[in-house]
């Protein structure tokens, strides 16, 4: 004959043998002091005797409720554990949503991303992770991120399933202090005069050099860096342009001016791995990300990360037809960056203007 014990009839004794009174365990364990009697009662039918000696003023355990005493606390100690486990899994495989970026995609574009989940997913936690294309689909494959913002200069395993979410253009950042900040547009074959501050791992310099340096040395690197802020710095202070993806929050003594043509696009695309169960979160993070209208959303950005000054050039540019900032390619499975407190701050700025 099989024996079923209950959890709450284990809880409800072990409550009646610490304190030895029915009334008192009834209190602790927030049942009436019947509902505690009658499961207590069922306990004793599955062991197969008393473990509780009822007097008129004295309430003992039996010899049998001694000896099973421990094992009953034992038994009560693990089901309580892995409840505590379960639940901390459930939470787990809610809140953490690990994104990894390149350098090149500011985290202002995912933190309006993980705001619109965070109101879906109240609990969201967010770890945001850094490193180049090839080391963020080597984190992806080792599940040490659940998904990846990179550039479209990267080769990807077939396990890695990816969506097109915008193409952008590159444009020349530089000083409001600089001879060539007042100009609409940089000539192809003023690029030449220009000196480079170049980001450590540009995904896009190889590409910006056949573009614009065919026949040419390449373009005049001064100074180089990891450090997105050191380049905005550097190149506020003077010592040079650097080029840069048009939505990146930037300082208010830069402006960026787009280069004749539009040489430099990029098309920035979201991976995640094929075949592997979505938590919650990430689940919601991609439905959130493939169907947002990116090209009012980059605009935005662009507009708010942007100077008053260098406005005006940008819009003229666009009037003469220079072609859309932002193409929305369609969704479909198939360097250093600002902090998160700045892209934060443009973000604030973005909300502001809606």
């Amino acid at each position: 004959m099989s024996m079923q014990l209950q959890f709450y009839q284990v809880r409800y004794f072990l409550a009646l043998a610490r304190t030895l009174n029915f009334t008192r365990a009834a209190e602790q364990c927030n049942v009436t002091q019947p509902a505690l009697t009658k499961a207590v009662q069922k306990l004793e039918q599955e062991l197969g005797g008393a473990l509780i000696h009822r007097e008129r003023h004295l309430t003992q355990l039996t010899e049998l409720g001694k000896m099973v005493l421990p094992t009953l606390e034992k038994i009560f100690a693990a089901a309580e554990a892995v409840r505590l486990q379960a639940r901390g899994y459930q939470k787990k495989t809610i809140a953490p949503l690990k994104i990894g970026l390149v350098p090149s995609v500011s985290a202002a574009l995912v933190t309006e991303l993980l705001l619109e989940v965070a109101r879906i997913i109240p609990d969201l936690r967010v770890d945001l992770r850094e490193a180049d294309a090839n080391g963020l689909i080597a984190m992806l494959l080792d599940g040490e991120i659940n998904a990846a913002l990179v550039g479209d200069a990267v080769e990807l395993p077939e396990r890695i399933d990816r969506w097109r979410l915008f193409e952008e253009r590159y444009v020349l950042v530089l000083s409001l202090k600089h001879p060539m900040a007042r100009q609409t547009v940089i000539p192809l074959k003023d690029l030449h005069e220009v000196e480079f501050l170049e980001r450590v791992g540009c995904d896009v310099a190889g590409r910006f050099k056949q573009a614009c340096f065919a026949d040419q040395p390449g373009p005049k690197v001064v100074h180089r860096s990891d450090q997105e802020s050191h380049l905005q710095e550097m190149a506020s202070a003077g010592f040079g342009a650097i080029l840069a993806p048009e939505h990146a929050p930037r300082l208010p003594s830069l402006a960026a001016i787009p280069i004749e043509g539009d040489p430099v696009r990029r098309e920035v695309q979201f991976l995640a791995v094929a075949g592997r169960q979505y938590s919650p979160a990430l689940d919601a993070f991609i439905k959130v990300a493939r169907v947002r209208d990116w090209t009012t959303a980059l605009d935005k950005l662009r507009c708010a990360s942007a100077p008053a000054s260098s406005n005006v050039n940008v819009r003229k540019v666009d009037a003469q037809g220079a072609g859309s900032l932002f193409q929305i390619t369609g969704p479909g499975p198939a360097s250093s960056r600002p902090s998160l407190s700045q892209a934060s701050t443009v973000v604030a700025k973005v909300a502001r203007s809606r």
